[in-house]
């Protein structure tokens, strides 16, 4: 098996620390629809290292949506965002980490290592 195509890292910080627990979607562009491929959640360190290898994960446009909603609920705080989706293209075979940078009224993102 190659190396994995997609990670992705949530920090909140508005507080300095990983977003675990964050349940996230990850989306494939068919035509004009969208089609889930994906569904789980961050690990204790707001990781997630999806299970597809260049092999399985084809060109194409994707998308993550993270259910930041559901998880500032849990908290008992109040947020502008009841998700955040992040749309992207895979290209050419590497590696992709989108991390996302949130607090309850802002978010970052960029394409990491």
């Amino acid at each position: 098996m190659s190396r994995p195509v997609l990670s992705t890292h949530a920090l909140d910080i508005s507080t300095g620390t990983p977003v675990a627990g964050l349940f996230v979607e990850l989306y494939k562009q068919k035509t004009d629809s969208w089609v889930l491929w994906h569904n789980t959640a961050t690990n204790s360190d707001g990781r997630i290292q999806f299970p597809f290898s260049n092999d399985s994960m084809s060109e194409g446009i994707y998308k993550l949506v993270f259910k930041t909603g559901d998880h500032y609920k849990n908290l008992e705080i109040k947020t502008l965002y009841p998700f955040i989706e992040i749309t992207f293209e895979i290209k050419d075979g590497e590696h992709y980490h989108i991390p996302l940078l949130l607090s309850p009224f802002g978010y970052s993102t960029y394409r990491g290592s």
